[in-house]
């Protein structure tokens, strides 16, 4: 893989432990991969973490996605959770969002192995299923309808920035990134 830029906002890392913890635990995941004329594609999924790698599924059938994983491996996948947006200065740009967020890079393979096929079916199911559905569990008569994605995790980072308490927020602390700047036609402070 090639070199990837350091992370520009180094006072929003998780620590990897927190970061690991927030993937295993996110909703829904964005797959990112590019095809072999260059486009990029993203895909919304479903996902697990399973022996220290991302799975996810869709379609045996051949489609977008299929046809960039086969033309190039390196994909990127991406996870967050968004809060409360919130006002931290006096101008509307200074503005920001509560969140989570986990990004990683790597390279994924169609897994064909029946057996890890129904390994993930079943740690989907344990993540997503309804419980007590009344549903026969472990019975997945269409897995060979489905192809299942793995993906080798070779860099992990994962962001936040938490919601400011209320004392911490605009008005009661004004933290504008334009401290000097000067509205037209507004009383200055």
């Amino acid at each position: 893989m090639s070199a990837l830029p350091e992370v520009r906002r180094a006072d929003k890392l998780m620590p990897e432990e927190e970061t690991l913890a927030f993937l295993a635990e996110g909703y829904c995941g964005r797959l990112g991969t590019v095809g072999a004329a260059g486009q990029p594609y993203v895909t919304p999924l479903l996902y697990v973490v399973m022996d220290g790698e991302i799975w996810v599924h869709n379609a045996i059938e051949a489609g977008h996605l299929r046809a960039n994983v086969l033309a190039n491996p390196r994909v990127c996948f991406e996870v967050d959770d968004a809060g409360p947006v919130f006002a931290y200065g006096r101008f509307e740009c200074d503005t920001s969002v509560a969140y989570r967020s986990a990004v990683a890079f790597g390279r994924v393979r169609i897994v064909t192995d029946r057996a890890a096929k129904e390994r993930f079916c079943h740690q989907l199911m344990a993540k997503y299923g309804p419980p007590d559905t009344g549903r026969p569990e472990g019975f997945f008569p269409r897995l060979a309808g489905i192809c299942v994605y793995a993906i080798n995790v070779e860099r992990l980072t994962g962001k936040k920035t938490p919601l400011p308490s209320v004392s911490e927020q605009f008005p009661a602390l004004d933290r504008s990134k334009s401290p000097e700047a000067r509205a037209p036609g507004l009383p200055q402070r």
